[in-house]
């Protein structure tokens, strides 16, 4: 067996975000292994997610993006199921990462089948994280509009609303803010 060292668990620990003591274990059980390791992590997460399907993701962070020529939009939900884990940064940058992607798609599956990092989908990630959070998280809400001109408002990254106008106006970014802002209002 090969000696693990708190540098291997710390890259370990970097690379997918579980805790010290599972990376530490998936490392001894890979028998130091890291590619071997991150699979035993994946595989429990697996486990974990299939035992907290059933469960209620009523948490979360919504997230918009717009293009950079606001021709198209998208919004999404990362529900969990407790606040605390809404609230964390680290989730919040797992949204922002989520949104980065889903911004090039135009519907929710194939959304969930492209690639988050080599060789691992949307949707294995999402099972992934629901291992390392020890909570389930699912993307419950993805929505695309394309128009002449598009915005969006996000009330505190609980409710995300997209607009699309038919035609680019003056001060189209804040006309479609504050038409943004009254639909999430509602």
């Amino acid at each position: 067996m090969s000696k693990i060292s708190a540098a291997d668990v710390k890259k370990l620990r970097e690379t997918t975000g579980a805790g010290m003591m599972d990376c530490k274990n998936a490392l001894v059980e890979a028998e130091g292994n890291f590619d071997k390791a991150i699979e035993i992590l994946r595989k429990k997460g697996q486990k974990i997610a299939a035992k907290r399907a059933d469960r209620d993701s009523s948490e979360g962070v919504a997230i918009a993006k717009i293009s950079d020529d606001n021709t198209y939009g998208v919004a999404i939900v990362l529900a969990c199921e407790t606040d605390f884990v809404a609230k964390n940064d680290t989730y919040k940058e797992l949204a922002q990462q989520f949104v980065d992607i889903a911004i090039n798609y135009s519907n929710k599956e194939d959304f969930l089948a492209a690639e988050f990092e080599s060789g691992v989908t949307v949707a294995e990630k999402l099972i992934e994280q629901t291992g390392v959070i020890g909570e389930k998280i699912e993307i419950p809400s993805f929505e695309r509009i394309e128009a002449p001109y598009v915005g969006s408002y996000t009330h505190v990254g609980k409710i995300s609303a997209l607009v699309g106008l038919t035609e680019t106006v003056d001060k189209a970014a804040d006309l479609t803010k504050d038409l943004a802002m009254q639909a999430a209002s509602m």
